[in-house]
């Protein structure tokens, strides 16, 4: 089992927000609004002054912004450990409970890739239009793929054509020994048929040629669907965090 505290470090730089900030141990990320990791405050160490103050500066960041501010705690990676109900007091609640989960790569990669599915180091134009197509948000899909695009190297993106269209996508990002998983994305027509599963393997095994042994993803807590094949996969839960809001 990962501690957390080593593990969101990594989380954060794979997913890099479009403008980060520091108050000591509290990460600041903030991009167009709609994405939550890479807009939200991850307070995983301690500040660097009061928790009060921190709090207010971390409003008064935000709010230059033109965002609303959020913080995302994750269990056990929480300072200081009373943050949740200072967060409480100012009116802020819990939501989107999001799971983290782990494999071994010699557990997990399934051996070697896929033929068909395509690699590449940078999301192609095909990649992006795929994306886009499957985001019921314009606006936070066009967001996301700017994420997609600052995710440090390597990163790969993978594409599965069906009869030479494009059906699935998914990308990874390799740091610290481990892959982080992002973007999984199946066309409407193409669900349900092993596909994701596909994309998958194939990004795992080409992580192990980049030098992980380790992986991890993320979830949101209440999609069953998604835990159900991860966990097939050979992950298992590691943690949780949520997002506080007003």
């Amino acid at each position: 089992m990962i501690d957390p505290a080593l593990l969101e470090p990594l989380a954060d730089d794979a997913w890099p927000a479009r403008e980060r900030a520091r108050l000591g141990g509290w990460r600041l990320n903030a991009s167009s609004g709609r994405s939550m990791r890479i807009n939200a405050c991850w307070p995983l160490a301690t500040p660097d002054r009061d928790p009060e103050a921190a709090l207010d500066a971390v409003e008064a960041w935000f709010a230059e912004r033109g965002l609303p501010p959020r913080f995302k705690l994750t269990d056990g990676v929480v300072a200081p450990a009373d943050l949740a109900a200072r967060l409480a007091a100012r009116g802020y609640g819990a939501c989107k409970a999001t799971l983290v989960m782990l494999g071994q790569l010699k557990d997990v990669a399934g051996g070697e890739g896929d033929a068909a599915i395509r690699l590449s180091d940078t999301p192609d134009a095909t990649f992006e239009a795929v994306f886009t197509a499957t985001a019921g948000d314009p606006e936070d899909g066009r967001e996301r793929l700017e994420a997609l695009g600052r995710i440090p190297a390597p990163a790969r993106f993978a594409r599965l054509d069906i009869d030479g269209v494009p059906a699935a996508i998914g990308a990874s990002a390799i740091g610290g020994g481990y892959a982080g998983i992002f973007g999984m994305r199946t066309v409407p027509d193409h669900r349900r048929k092993g596909l994701a599963r596909r994309v998958l393997r194939s990004l795992l095994a080409e992580a192990e040629t980049l030098g992980a042994d380790r992986a991890w993803l993320q979830v949101e807590a209440d999609n069953a669907p998604a835990i159900a094949l991860y966990a097939d996969e050979g992950f298992t839960p590691g943690y949780r965090y949520s997002y506080w809001v007003r």
